[in-house]
C-alpha cells in the first residue's frame, strides 16, 4: 500500500482524476487503474455504459464514433473464439482415447476459457473495494499523541472502579456486577483526554483485613500497579461509612510517595454528594463527588489528572501492533494463568487453586527468543447447564468475553489438564475456535504429574476427544516447572506463520494439476465437474477459490480430500483450510 496522502474530499478526488485524464472523471477515477495487475471492474462498466448511451443518442454514423472505445474488446473476443474453436477441435480429436487420468488433465489443460481473465475478475470482486476503502480510511490518518503515563485505580472491594474504569476508557471491557471482588487481575486500557493519553490500570478490591489466599494474591496485585503508575485515583464509597480498610489504604498510599487523586463515587444526587464530606475524616485535602454510573463530575476527575500526570510525555510503551496475538483458552484450573506468567517472566495474573480466579480476558506482553506475543488470558469455560443452574451472571459475562477473545486472536491455545484428561468440554471449546477461523494449537498441561506411560495415555484420549481436528498440533507442557514451554511457543510461531502464509498462483495450479492426474473429481449423473484453477484469495485464514464448472455437484469428500491436500502439500498444519467452489462465469 502506499504511503499515506492529506485526506482529500471525494469531489476533489474525482476533478484531480479527470483534470488527469483529459476531463473525464469516473467513480473510480481516484483510484490506480491496476492493483497488482486487477483491473477494476467499475470503472470497465462505467466506460461501457457511456459506449452504449452514446451509442441510443446519436443516430447513424455519428454514433459509432463515441462506440469506437468498444472496440478492443470486440478485437479481444476475436482470439477467444478462435481459441475455443481450436480448444473444441483438440476435444474432439481426443475424444474416447483417454484413460480417467488423461480425462482429469484436459479437464485442467484442454479448457477453452482463458484463466487470467477469470482470476482477475475474481480477486477483482474479492479485494478492490476493500483495498478501496482501507487506503481512503489511512489518507491522513492522525498519528495518536505519546502516552503521558500510568494512572492506577485502587479502592476497596465494590467501590466502583472497574464501572469508573470502563467510563473512563469509553467502552465496557471490565465486568461490572454488584458482587464484591468481581475484579482481581491488572487490567490496562488507554485513555485519551483533553488531549492527552495515559493508561489507566483497574485493580481489584483492597482488602488487608482478610486472610484469604485469593485476597492476599489480589493485593500484591495491587502493590504491582501502585509501584508502576504515575498517578493513583483512590476510589472511595460515598454513601457507605468510613471503614478500618480504607484507613489501611490510605496509610498504603500515603507511603508511595506518589500523587494521589480522592474521589467519592456513587455521590448520584446533591444529598449523596453532601454525605460523602463525612470521607474528610480520613485527613485528604480534596475530594472529588463523582458518579461513575452517570458521568457525574467525571470532567472535574480528568482535570485533576490531567494536573498530576508528569509534564513530560513518559518513554515510549511497547506496543502490541505485530505481536502476535494468542488467545489462551480451556476449563476452569487448567493452569492458563500459570503459562502466562512463565512466559511473561512474572506474576501478571493471580493463579489460585481454587478455579475460576480469572475473570477478565487480560492482555499480556511478552517477548521471547526475538519473537514478540501478545497473550490473552481468559476466564475458564464450564458447561452452559452448570453457569445457568448456578445463575452466576459474572461468569456468564466471563465466558462471554472470553469466547469474544478468539474472535480478535490470530491462534487459539487450548490448554487441557492432561492429568484430568480431555473432556466433552473441551472438544466444544475447541469447536468455538475452529468456527472462528484461527489457528489452533492444543497444549496438554501438567505433564509433571504424569510417567511416560500415562502421558502416552493422555495423548492419545486427547487425539480421540478432539477426532474433528485432526491437522490441530499437541504439545505437551508443564506451566509450573516450564518444560516444553519453548516447544509450545515454537509450533504457536510456526502455525502463526501458516495462517499469514500466501501461496502463489503458479504453484497452487502446479499442484491442482496433479490432483487432477491422480485424482479426479468423480463423476455425478453420468459427468464429472471440471475444474478449472484455483487462486488464494485471502489470509488469515487462508481461503482458497476454484473455479469449477457445476461446483454444486462435488461430492462433499471430495472437498474434504482437497482441503488436506492444500494443508498437506503447502504446510498448513494448524489452520482451518477453506475452499469455496465458484461457477465459471458464461461469456456471451
Amino acid at each position: 500500500m502506499s504511503a499515506a496522502k492529506p485526506a482529500l474530499s471525494k469531489g476533489t478526488r474525482r476533478g484531480q482524476a479527470a483534470a488527469a485524464g483529459g476531463g473525464r472523471a469516473t467513480k473510480t477515477g481516484d483510484r490506480p487503474e491496476k492493483r497488482g495487475g486487477v483491473a477494476p471492474r467499475k470503472g470497465a462498466a462505467a466506460s461501457g455504459k457511456s459506449a452504449v448511451a452514446s451509442r441510443k443518442s446519436a443516430p447513424g454514423k455519428a454514433a459509432a464514433a463515441p462506440g469506437k472505445a468498444a472496440a478492443p474488446r470486440k478485437a479481444a473476443a476475436v482470439p477467444r473464439k478462435a481459441a475455443a474453436a481450436s480448444g473444441k477441435a483438440a476435444a474432439g480429436a481426443k475424444k474416447g482415447s483417454g484413460s480417467g487420468l488423461s480425462k482429469g488433465r484436459n479437464a485442467f489443460e484442454q479448457s477453452s476459457h482463458d484463466p487470467t481473465e477469470d482470476r482477475d475478475e475474481l480477486a477483482a470482486e474479492l479485494a478492490d473495494e476493500a483495498l478501496a476503502a482501507a487506503e481512503d480510511a489511512a489518507a491522513g490518518a492522525p498519528a495518536p499523541p505519546p502516552s503521558a503515563g500510568i494512572v492506577a485505580l485502587v479502592g476497596r472491594p465494590n467501590t466502583g472502579k472497574s464501572t469508573l474504569f470502563n467510563r473512563l476508557v469509553g467502552k465496557r471491557v471490565a465486568i461490572v456486577h454488584d458482587e464484591p471482588g468481581v475484579t482481581r487481575d491488572r487490567h490496562y486500557g488507554d485513555v485519551t483526554s483533553r488531549g492527552r493519553r495515559f493508561t489507566l490500570v483497574d485493580t481489584g478490591g483492597f482488602d488487608p483485613e482478610s486472610d484469604d489466599p485469593m485476597r492476599q494474591g489480589i493485593k500484591r496485585q495491587i502493590d504491582l500497579a501502585i509501584a508502576e503508575a504515575d498517578v493513583i485515583v483512590c476510589v472511595l464509597d460515598a454513601v457507605t461509612p468510613v471503614t478500618p480498610s480504607e484507613h489501611a489504604e490510605l496509610g498504603l498510599l500515603r507511603r508511595a510517595g506518589k500523587p494521589v487523586i480522592y474521589v467519592a463515587n456513587k455521590a448520584d444526587s446533591p444529598r449523596a454528594e453532601a454525605e460523602a464530606a463525612e470521607l474528610y475524616r480520613l485527613g485528604m485535602d480534596r475530594l472529588i463527588p463523582i458518579s461513575a454510573l452517570h458521568g457525574r463530575g467525571i470532567s472535574d476527575l480528568e482535570m485533576a489528572i490531567e494536573a498530576a500526570l508528569p509534564k513530560e510525555p513518559a518513554a515510549p510503551e511497547e506496543s502490541a501492533e505485530g505481536a502476535l496475538r494468542i488467545a489462551i483458552v480451556g476449563r476452569p484450573n487448567a493452569g492458563k494463568s500459570s503459562l502466562v506468567n512463565r512466559v511473561a517472566g512474572e506474576e501478571r495474573m493471580l493463579v489460585d487453586a481454587q478455579p475460576g480466579t480469572t475473570r477478565d480476558p487480560i492482555d499480556t506482553l511478552a517477548e521471547r527468543d526475538g519473537k514478540r506475543f501478545l497473550l490473552i488470558d481468559t476466564a475458564g469455560i464450564r458447561r452452559k447447564s452448570k453457569v445457568t443452574k448456578e445463575d452466576s451472571a459474572v461468569e456468564a459475562v466471563s465466558v462471554m468475553h472470553a469466547i469474544r477473545a478468539m474472535e480478535r486472536a490470530e491462534v487459539v491455545l487450548l490448554l487441557c489438564d492432561a492429568a484430568e484428561g480431555v473432556a466433552e468440554q473441551d472438544a466444544k471449546i475447541l469447536g468455538l475456535a475452529v468456527d472462528r477461523g484461527c489457528g489452533i494449537v492444543i497444549g496438554l498441561n501438567k505433564i509433571d504429574l504424569l510417567d511416560r506411560k500415562a502421558l502416552a495415555k493422555a495423548e492419545q484420549d486427547a487425539r480421540d476427544k478432539l477426532a474433528f481436528v485432526p491437522w490441530a498440533p499437541i504439545v505437551h507442557v508443564s506451566a509450573r516447572s516450564g518444560r516444553g514451554v519453548a516447544k509450545l511457543l515454537e509450533t504457536v510461531g510456526q502455525v502463526a506463520d501458516a495462517y499469514r502464509k500466501r501461496v502463489p498462483t503458479g504453484e497452487l495450479n502446479r499442484f491442482f494439476e496433479q490432483i487432477l492426474l491422480t485424482h479426479p473429481p468423480p463423476t455425478h449423473g453420468g459427468r464429472a465437474p471440471r475444474l478449472f484453477f484455483v487462486t488464494q484469495a485471502e489470509t488469515s485464514p487462508p481461503l482458497f477459490v476454484v473455479v469449477a464448472s457445476d461446483p454444486e455437484k462435488l461430492h462433499f469428500s471430495y472437498r474434504r480430500y482437497v482441503s488436506n491436500q492444500l494443508r498437506q502439500a503447502f504446510g498448513l498444519e494448524g489452520v482451518p483450510v477453506r475452499v469455496k467452489y465458484k461457477e465459471r462465469r458464461r461469456r456471451g
